[in-house]
Order: C-alpha cells, then structure tokens, then sequence
C-alpha cells in the first residue's frame, strides 16, 4: 500500500477485509442488525464525509469469517489526492467493530468490482474430529464426534469438481428462479495443526458459490466421511437437484471465505 495516491485514472477504492463473524448478522446490510457491510460503511462515511456504497467479491452468512474480503467503492478523481492512506486505515480500524480489521488499501480504474471482476474464491472449512472437543479451535471449527474416513471424503468430493447445476447444495428459497450452475475448480482435505490442535481442512475453490453451497458441500462430505453414505451418492445428489437430498448444512462458524482471486 503506496502512503499516498495521486493517479487521477485510478477512481475505485478496494479494501482487503478480514473479520470474526460471530457478532456479525452476515455480510449485507440490513434494518436494525449489525452486519460487517453496515459497519465498514458507516466508518467509510464517517471518514469521507459523504454516503458510500460499498460492493464484495462474495457476501457471507451470519458467523462465517473472513480473512480476505475484497470491498470496492466508487471515489472522485480527487478524493485520495493529498490523502495519507496509512492514516486513512487506520482511521477506518478505529471507528469499525474490534470484530473487523480492513488490511489493506488498493485502487483500480473506474467500474471495477469486487463482485463481478473475481475470477475465483476461495474458502476453508475446519473439523475437528475424535473423543476430544477443541479448545482454541472452538469458535472456528466444527467439532465432529468419531473417527472420519477421509479418503472416502476425498473421492466423494472429485463428484463435485468442473461445472455442475448445484441446486442440491443450496439453501432452497435462494434457488427459486435462478441459476443455479457452478463451476468448482478444486477441492482439497488436508489436515494441519492450528495452535497445537488437529483440525481438518476442507478447501473449496471455485468461480462463485450459491447461498450455503459450500456449508452443505461439507455436511454431505461429513456424512460420507462418517460411514453413513457412500463417495458414489455424492453424484446421485448432484442429479436429484433437491437440496433435500444432500446433507446438512454445516456449522457457520468453521467456515472462512479465505481469498479471491482477479
């Protein structure tokens, strides 16, 4: 991040956002909740001195994290002339929730968009599994009682990679009337250690994601890794079109949406 801008052809603002979503009711704006978009855009406005409209690479639920949030935000020509942006992050740090940190500041040309401009996002679910429940992973990471099979984890998910209709994978009400097609380019499970406890790592990469399509991506590889579903049954739901016949919706405190890519 450059301390000052002075590119007159350079008029979109782009913030690299990370937060804790759990005091948060999602990313988007609504009357009387507290959400991270409501938030930034309140700080923004009381820094700029004017009303900001603000647009993300990918809106998230009530809980989920983020660690790399794209915003962009239309500004004059002027606007960040003779400005410090060091001193203008900090000043937006200062004034948002102690939930929400903007990490960095950037700038494109005008008309370029956080949303429409992203070639690919990524997420990360945590799990941790076995006798023991997590301790500094609890906020972060779906605790799953018993022992997962993660090799039939990982050919149940090869199902869901390339470009597939996902209505089974989204939130019902969400699909009614609209798109439902996805491409998923990659899905990885890796374990690693976080602070000393074993977590599991779902990886989902993919162009854009449906409402819930990658919390019930992880409940249906949970049931597979769990015995009680076959890898094969992840293409039969797939086919059914029906989010009935998927598995759950995984917790939304374990997920991420971790970066996005232009």
């Amino acid at each position: 991040m450059d301390e000052t801008c002075a590119c007159p052809g350079e008029q979109t603002a782009v913030l690299t956002v990370a937060y804790n979503g759990a005091p948060f009711c999602g990313f988007a704006k609504q009357p009387g909740q507290v959400t991270v978009q409501g938030n930034l855009e309140d700080a923004l406005a009381l820094v700029l001195r004017r009303n900001v409209e603000t647009t993300c690479a990918g809106r998230t639920d009530s809980g989920v994290h983020a660690l790399g949030q794209v915003v962009s935000f239309e500004v004059s020509e002027d606007e960040f002339a003779d400005r410090n942006l060091h001193t203008f992050v900090r000043s937006l740090n200062a004034l948002t929730d102690d939930a929400l940190i903007v990490k960095d500041l950037s700038f494109k040309p005008a008309g370029f968009s956080a949303r429409f401009d992203a070639i690919a996002r990524e997420y990360h679910y945590h799990i941790v599994s076995g006798q023991t429940p997590p301790l500094f992973m609890k906020d972060f990471a779906w605790y799953v009682p018993g022992t997962l099979d993660v090799n039939a984890m990982r050919l149940a998910a090869k199902y869901l990679i390339g470009e597939h209709d996902f209505k089974s994978f989204c939130k019902a009400v969400s699909a009614i009337d609209k798109p439902t097609h996805r491409c998923v380019f990659d899905i990885t499970i890796e374990p690693e250690a976080v602070l000393g406890e074993e977590v599991l790592t779902i990886t989902v990469v993919g162009n854009a994601f449906l409402h819930s399509m990658v919390r019930t991506i992880v409940g249906t590889l949970i049931s597979v890794g769990l015995g009680r579903r076959k890898p094969e049954w992840v293409g039969d739901v797939l086919a059914a079109r029906d989010r009935n016949a998927a598995g759950e919706t995984a917790p939304a405190h374990g997920l991420v949406f971790w970066q996005v890519c232009y």
